[in-house]
């Protein structure tokens, strides 16, 4: 049996070698991103959101930390900080399954099949319950403000992530510039 490290280092590397764009984080192999593209056939497809991974010292042992760094309406993902709630990587994530996993068949089925009777975005949950073209008019309009490849290449510093964070706070349609302003003039 190999050790995790070795593990951790070989699925890290078939990620970086599949078709998604993995950005490092700290020079090493424990935290990166990941390009991740709205499944099609969706209310999300033609969105782009950067993903955050950090691996704990046990994978694949134990599951990734996974959360969208620019901003999702999703029932299933915090609007805040962008975690996400799936059971299989939360709950019942086995040694089994690899990063891989994660992007092809885990995130997607996610946002394919949400599960508003748990939800991390009350909102986004009670709107899909309530009236699902609204919500996926809004999964549309988020796509089209915060899911797109300049929105995820303008978050490639900490810094950055920090201000996407602060602005995650505001739904009511005033401008990002707005919100940079009155967030860092506060400390």
């Amino acid at each position: 049996m190999s050790s995790p490290s070795k593990r951790r280092d070989m699925d890290v590397m078939k990620l970086m070698m599949s078709d998604y764009t993995v950005e490092p984080i700290n020079d090493g192999l424990n935290e990166f991103n990941v390009e991740f593209h709205g499944p099609k056939e969706s209310p999300y497809e033609g969105g782009v959101w950067k993903v955050r991974v950090e691996l704990p010292d046990a994978y694949p042992y134990k599951s990734p930390s996974i959360g969208f760094v620019n901003k999702i309406f999703h029932p299933n993902v915090d609007e805040l900080s962008g975690s996400v709630c799936l059971d299989v990587i939360n709950q019942s994530w086995s040694p089994m399954f690899d990063l891989l996993n994660v992007f092809e068949v885990f995130l997607p089925q996610l946002l394919l099949y949400p599960n508003p009777s748990d939800p991390l975005n009350g909102d986004a949950a009670s709107l899909m319950m309530k009236d699902k073209a609204q919500y996926e008019q809004k999964v549309k309009e988020y796509c089209e403000r915060y899911a797109k490849k300049e929105h995820i290449n303008n978050t490639l510093s900490d810094e950055s992530d920090d201000e996407v964070s602060e602005n995650e706070a505001f739904s009511d349609g005033r401008s990002d510039s707005d919100d940079e302003v009155a967030g860092r003039a506060d400390p």
